[in-house]
């Protein structure tokens, strides 16, 4: 058996045992964050997960040694996605000859694009981000690094380019386009469900040119 690789086009080789394990984990995933978001992590136990993905219990410890590792791996999984999805919109827009200012607003449309189709997986990623007793903290760290560093990227190649100012600080503007995606959408999903994707983005679109580059939107 064969996949089509999504980044590349090319078939790579997949046995048939691996295909059902990469499922099996993704049903293990999409339930513990499901439940994780809606009960929070403490109250949530293996069995429900297991019931939520419809497989056994075994299955689950079969697949990570815990449920502490289980919910590790569904951060870093999640937060891979996003990154992923973060830097292919910037790459599309560069590669065809748009500016780092383009890619950024890029970033932000497929920032709430992928909120919008993984909620549960935003609104859990948020509410972690500020507990600092779990175990799991420091991977909280990594995979927040990983994603501010894709904006990062693009904003330290926007100044070496002059579209922006050397002025401004590069780790701090990162993390507020980020946070300010996150919170952003977390409140449209929640509270303004009637705005279209378009609605959101054409706002936050302005933002990004009147604050950051100081051009009118």
């Amino acid at each position: 058996m064969s996949a089509r690789t999504a980044a590349t086009g090319t078939i790579t080789p997949m046995d048939s045992s691996h295909t059902r394990r990469d499922a099996t984990r993704r049903k293990l995933f999409e339930a513990a964050v499901t439940l994780i978001a809606e009960q929070g992590f403490s109250s949530t136990t293996v069995d429900e997960i297991a019931e939520r993905a419809g497989v056994a219990k075994g299955t689950v410890y079969y697949n990570f040694a815990s449920k502490n590792v289980l919910f590790e791996e569904l951060l870093r999984h999640g937060i891979e996605l996003l990154a992923s999805s973060l830097q292919t919109a910037a790459d599309e827009v560069t590669d065809g000859g748009g500016t780092r200012v383009d890619a950024l607003d890029a970033m932000i449309r497929a920032g709430l694009e992928f909120i919008a189709r993984y909620p549960a997986l935003t609104q859990l990623y948020v509410a972690e981000l500020w507990r600092t007793n779990r175990a799991w903290q420091s991977t909280l760290m990594v995979v927040r690094e990983r994603a501010i560093t894709v904006v990062e990227n693009v904003l330290r190649e926007a100044v070496a380019g002059g579209e922006l100012s050397e002025e401004i600080d590069i780790p701090l503007t990162a993390s507020a386009l980020f946070g300010m995606v996150l919170v952003a959408a977390l409140d449209w999903q929640s509270y303004q469900p009637d705005r279209s994707i378009d609605d959101v983005h054409a706002a936050l679109s302005r933002l990004l040119q009147g604050r950051v580059t100081g051009r009118p939107a």
